[in-house]
């Protein structure tokens, strides 16, 4: 590293500031109208054209997903991918500011394809429906999304600056419950009550949650109860999310919640129908090296970071970047768009997610991400750094 990557990364951020109207542009209205994970369909139609309209090619619905999209440019042996999220949570819209993250990836992107031959490197945009359900990210990545990248980024907006987010792994379950309908005050005795099953699985659920580990977690919802107070429920479902430190750790908590769940069919009688997600999610393989590189460049921005140690040890949450991480050396860091009191997941921050506060972490990520990729693509000696550390974690 040196005279030519900080001249390169002078003309990246004179690049996102020129596109800074643009960018707002892109973040306010896939803001404006949320959609949820594998539906993102305006999202993506809109963040492609923008990269199409930069001259860019771009393959839309790519490795799989319709919702997905990729674009390649630049030439030499290394390559980073800078990814894009955008989907949106139930009720609630872009309380995780999705929004923001998509636009501090294309954002990236554009700044360093406007480099032109002077990229030294190759770069991949990456847009990744369905973080919020569905891992869309592994989904992905077993169709060579990340083949021959060296190195994967990407910003999440929080209510702190970090240099990583707190993560463990996670687990999808959808629980379906089977009975038999019958008049609930004539003929009671001719019903096999599914929400009876639900709620003894519940509750069972509720009881394992005292004798788990202090990093793990169960939680769910009913997603469907029966129809009318009259009439037996002959359906019930709900969905739950298992969390644990590691993937070792999460696959014996699995089985214990089957066990909860199989315990509301054999009361019961009803039949169960458990459906795990396609793919868990992972926990964050942290890389200092790439982590180090995005703190100092958004540092020059004018960023504080907070330090990860000091976080509390029960604030954690789950990303499929985590599984990102297990195949290439990556980071997954947060800029602050709202106060510090406001967490995501929740309707205030959707609201600083549209705000200009919102804005200006969209900006400061699309410059950060953009130098960090400079700093990878320059320096040989980071990309060995990062790259023992990755495999010495593994």
């Amino acid at each position: 590293m040196g005279a030519k990557a900080d001249e390169l990364k002078r003309e990246v951020c004179a690049e996102v500031d020129r596109l800074r109207d643009e960018l707002q542009r892109v973040s306010r209205a896939i803001h404006a109208q949320p959609e949820l994970a594998f539906e993102e369909r305006a999202a993506a139609r809109l963040l492609v054209d923008t990269l199409r309209s930069a001259g860019l090619e771009v393959e839309a619905g790519a490795y799989g997903l319709e919702t997905a999209f990729a674009s390649e440019f630049g030439a030499g042996e290394a390559c980073v991918a800078v990814l894009a999220e955008y989907d949106a949570l139930p009720e609630i819209g872009h309380a995780c500011g999705h929004n923001l993250i998509a636009a501090s990836g294309v954002g990236a992107g554009l700044a360093l394809a406007a480099l032109g031959d002077r990229l030294p490197g190759r770069v991949r945009i990456l847009g990744t429906p369905a973080e919020e359900r569905g891992c869309g990210k592994e989904l992905m990545a077993r169709q060579g999304a990340l083949d021959g990248v060296d190195a994967a980024m990407m910003m999440h907006p929080s209510s702190v600056n970090l240099v990583t987010m707190p993560c463990v792994c996670l687990a999808e379950l959808d629980v379906t419950y089977r009975g038999q309908a019958a008049h609930a005050a004539a003929m009671p005795e001719r019903g096999v009550n599914a929400l009876d099953a639900l709620v003894i699985g519940y509750q069972a659920v509720a009881a394992l949650r005292q004798h788990i580990r202090a990093t793990e977690r169960i939680h769910g919802i009913i997603t469907d109860g029966g129809q009318a107070p009259n009439v037996v429920p002959e359906r019930a479902s709900g969905r739950f999310y298992v969390r644990a430190a590691s993937a070792e750790e999460l696959e014996p908590l699995k089985a214990r919640v089957e066990g909860c769940f199989r315990a509301g069919a054999a009361a019961t009688g009803a039949d169960l129908q458990l459906e795990w997600g396609a793919a868990d999610y992972l926990d964050i393989r942290f890389n200092a090296a790439l982590a180090e590189r995005f703190r100092v460049n958004a540092e020059s921005l004018g960023r504080e970071f907070f330090p990860i140690e000091k976080l509390p040890a029960s604030l954690q949450g789950s990303t499929d970047m985590g599984n990102v991480s297990h195949r290439v050396p990556s980071i997954h860091p947060m800029l602050a768009s709202a106060p510090l009191h406001c967490t995501i997941h929740n309707a205030e921050f959707e609201k600083w997610a549209g705000s200009e506060k919102g804005d200006e972490a969209a900006i400061d990520g699309a410059k950060s991400l953009a130098m960090t990729a400079i700093d990878f693509l320059t320096d040989p000696d980071l990309r060995e750094r990062a790259r023992s550390l990755f495999e010495s974690a593994g």
